[in-house]
């Protein structure tokens, strides 16, 4: 029978050996398959945010210098008239001087004006006075025309533009004024060309066109290098993510601006966290291949050696199996969950869902459940009812028929307590660290697997708890502390 054994040993073997890389060569081309098609994915974008900050830029640099060339446009526009105006009274003012009453109340002037332009006809230049009862008394440059003045009484000039002329408008300045021994309102007027006027808009206008386009471009172009180098560092972050995925580095490290190294830490923060859950799922694989290892060469040796007592064997092996499948399968989930970052749990919740299913278990037990009905812990509600679950069923079972479940019991902490305690043996100070390894079992004579503080101390660690063991003051068995990380608060 040894021979036989001997003999189809290392044939399994090498059969072994052979599965072993058929299977990690299918791993290494599921996971370049999966990297392949993460390259290939393209991830949905809402358009360029350089295009984005170029437009809006472009936009406001359109409406503030278009508002800016109006109002500057406006307000020099306002200048050349108010100049203008200005040098149209120097005549007025010396028609007013010269002006006198002839003998038949007519007017005239008891001096001649200065400007040769008055004289010539068409010049452009021009002057009237007018009053009722009377002829109008022309300059010689209208010479068959009259101006149409406004019928009113204006003590101070009063300035107004004239369509008059088709071919020449005009701007005039008109005055009323009632000379020494006449009763007449006389209307004192004199108008000018406005094309001089026309022509100075015009270049000025023009100008401002030309100075607010160019100054315009220079800002856009300015936006432009401002927007290309203000978005380098991103770019830069993802030259170092492309350098991550190409040459092994695991983390951004290059100097950058203070408002991107939020981003970067995080971002780094997030690849930290990745590793560490690829290593657990590693740890986990290469655990459960340990502990599943010697079960099997258990099986193996007892069915090539036809062992009399294979079928206890085969039990016996498959339930240690069980054990250390649900073990880890526990840990695999709350580590999997974990991952998400905003589990928030409301403790008491839990705890009444396990003490109603306890309780039909256990209905020769007295359960007690006080505490904050408010307290949030930072956890799945999956597990914390798996880690309650364990706890006060351990209680229940290994303890003397009354239960203590105490929720937020050391409230001035930072972390979220439970106490669970019972008034059965406890255990020594000097067993409860032993309590918690794979298989312990606080009572042979009791069906279980030793598994359950073992689940409680690695999921309550994974979510950065811890489990402490001690004595019940009020009932003098086992007090089990769970200590778990409070969930942020909402504000």
């Amino acid at each position: 029978m040894a021979s036989v054994t001997a003999s189809t040993t290392p044939t399994k073997l090498r059969a072994n050996k052979r599965s072993e890389a058929e299977a990690e060569r299918a791993t290494t081309e599921a996971e370049a398959a999966v990297e392949a098609a993460a390259r290939n994915v393209t991830a949905p974008h809402t358009g360029s945010l350089s295009r984005r900050m170029m437009l809006i830029a472009a936009v406001w640099i359109v409406v503030l210098l278009s508002f800016g060339g109006v109002a500057l446009d406006r307000v020099l526009t306002n200048q050349l008239r108010s100049e203008f105006d200005s040098r149209m009274l120097i005549p007025l003012n010396a028609m007013l001087r010269s002006a006198d009453l002839d003998p038949f109340g007519d007017v005239y002037f008891n001096s001649i004006l200065g400007d040769q332009n008055y004289l010539e006809p068409g010049s452009g230049s021009y002057w009237q006075i007018s009053g009722e009862g009377h002829q109008p008394y022309p300059s010689r440059s209208l010479w068959d025309d009259r101006l149409e003045v406004r019928d009113v009484i204006a003590a101070e000039p009063i300035f107004y533009d004239s369509d008059q002329f088709p071919d020449e408008p005009l701007r005039m300045v008109q005055r009323t004024i009632q000379l020494p021994g006449s009763d007449v309102q006389w209307q004192f007027v004199v108008a000018q060309s406005r094309a001089s006027l026309d022509e100075q808009r015009a270049t000025v206008r023009g100008t401002l066109i030309w100075a607010f386009a160019i100054l315009g471009i220079g800002l856009f172009l300015i936006t432009a290098a401002q927007t290309w180098y203000g978005l380098g560092p991103l770019r830069r972050i993802r030259s170092a993510i492309v350098r991550m995925r190409t040459t092994g580095t695991n983390r951004v490290t290059e100097p950058l601006p203070l408002e991107v190294q939020p981003m970067v830490e995080e971002l780094n923060a997030l690849l930290a966290h990745s590793e560490r859950q690829a290593e657990e799922a590693r740890t986990h694989a290469g655990n459960l291949a340990h502990a599943l290892k010697t079960p099997l060469t258990v099986l193996n040796n007892a069915a090539h050696a036809h062992a009399p007592d294979l079928d206890e064997t085969v039990l016996r092996e498959a339930d240690t199996m069980q054990r250390h499948v649900d073990h880890h399968l526990a840990r695999a989930r709350a580590v999997g969950r974990r991952a998400t970052g905003l589990s928030r749990t409301v403790a008491m919740e839990s705890a009444e869902g396990v003490e109603r299913a306890v309780s039909r278990l256990y209905q020769h037990v007295r359960f007690a459940l006080t505490g904050s009905r408010t307290s949030e812990v930072a956890m799945e509600r999956q597990d914390l009812d798996e880690l309650l679950g364990n706890l006060i069923e351990n209680a229940a079972k290994y303890g003397g028929g009354s239960v203590f479940v105490t929720i937020d019991a050391e409230p001035g902490r930072d972390e979220c307590v439970i106490w669970i305690e019972d008034d059965g043996m406890g255990i020594p100070e000097k067993d409860r660290g032993a309590i918690f390894g794979r298989g312990a079992r606080l009572d042979t004579g009791k069906p279980g697997t030793g598994l359950g503080l073992a689940i409680v101390r690695d999921v309550a660690e994974i979510y950065g708890g811890t489990v402490d063991l001690g004595e019940s003051e009020d009932l003098g068995g086992l007090l089990v502390k769970l200590i778990l990380p409070r969930a942020p608060s909402a504000g």
